[in-house]
């Protein structure tokens, strides 16, 4: 059995809860960082293997296990065996291309959503799929790839030092860390909007064009990520389950909160997106409108001139105006005369 596959479709003839990996490889090394949380404070170690995990012996003993990178299917296959995870849920953690959804089982909850994080510089944003699993004292945490997040974690729970954090709370923590992504992102946008305005109303190119349509197709994707997140925090909020505790409603409906704001404003973007279209393509057009006025200007004053050498062009013998001794200048001076007259006319026109 293959380790990775690119597409779902790829799995077609494997039996349910076969553990491959389905989406984009990541290069990055796995890394399993376990944390362990309680009043005095927070230890962080790296751990390789399963035996490794740090044990709650203490009442008020968190433990925070975040798997970044997806490679390491043996250890994803015997910490759901030691946790008791249900063979279709380590599939949905291994399919990166899974929906954003949450899901109630016997004694954890389960959920999927994606991280946003945009490139400073230029306009890329990155999609990574994080899989949450909550536990009465462990919580569980599936990255596919290794950056700082886990930094940003720890750092959260050392302001948090003396308090006895549940692990409903905890996992809190992680969804309001990646929603904070989601308005950094926010500002990526506008950086972006502000520059394509600049070139739309100076300079409009075909490059212009391919940057609205390729921000046209990343708010497809967006929204697609982001939209059944308020749909997940909702159940979360109305859950039953005696993971998660009525002091945490409140936190839950503050990102709730976030995550309709940031919705709206992405459906903002999408209206912004079809208004710069429609100006591209006006200022297109009214740039080929520009150039036609300028070449039918050049065509008008021509036409007089060419109209009277095409007279003089012709071969009759009896044309009395070809012995006239001045005749030449005379030409000369119509052909300077009437341009002049025809610019003057466009000019009070307001033609040009």
């Amino acid at each position: 059995m293959p380790e990775s596959l690119s597409s779902v479709s790829e799995k077609t003839g494997m039996p349910p809860g076969a553990l491959v990996h389905v989406g984009e490889v990541r290069k990055q090394k796995s890394k399993i960082t376990a944390i362990k949380y309680n009043q005095k404070g927070c230890t962080q170690t790296e751990i390789s293997l399963i035996k490794e995990l740090p044990k709650t012996k203490n009442k008020d003993d968190r433990v925070i296990i975040i798997v970044e990178g997806l490679k390491n299917i043996k250890f994803i296959e015997d910490i759901g065996t030691k946790f008791s995870i249900h063979p279709l849920v380590l599939e949905d953690i291994l399919n990166t291309n899974q929906r954003t959804k949450y899901e109630e089982f016997d004694n954890f909850l389960f959920i999927v959503l994606k991280r946003l994080t945009g490139n400073t510089g230029k306009f890329e944003i990155d999609y990574e799929q994080i899989s949450i699993l909550i536990f009465n004292k462990y919580i569980l945490v599936f990255k596919e790839k290794t950056d700082t997040f886990t930094e940003s974690i720890s750092r959260r729970l050392i302001h948090n030092k003396g308090r006895i954090l549940e692990t409903d709370y905890l996992a809190y923590i992680f969804l309001d860390t990646i929603i904070d992504d989601y308005f950094s992102l926010q500002d990526s946008f506008d950086e972006f909007y502000e520059s394509i305005e600049i070139e739309l109303l100076e300079n409009p190119s075909q490059q212009t064009l391919a940057s609205i349509q390729k921000i046209k197709h990343e708010l497809i994707f967006v929204r697609r990520s982001v939209s059944p997140l308020r749909e997940l925090l909702s159940s979360l909020q109305r859950s039953s389950s005696a993971l998660i505790h009525r002091k945490t409603e409140l936190y839950l409906r503050d990102i709730y909160d976030h995550t309709i704001r940031f919705t709206e404003t992405i459906d903002s973007y999408r209206d912004i997106t079809n208004g710069m279209l429609d100006i591209y393509l006006s200022s297109v057009s009214n740039k080929t409108n520009e150039i036609v006025k300028v070449l039918t200007i050049f065509t008008s004053i021509f036409i007089p001139m060419t109209f009277i050498t095409g007279i003089y062009g012709m071969n009759f013998e009896f044309m009395p105006e070809l012995k006239i001794k001045w005749m030449y200048p005379v030409l000369w001076g119509s052909f300077l005369l009437v341009p002049s007259i025809l610019l003057l006319y466009f000019k009070r026109k307001k033609w040009i």
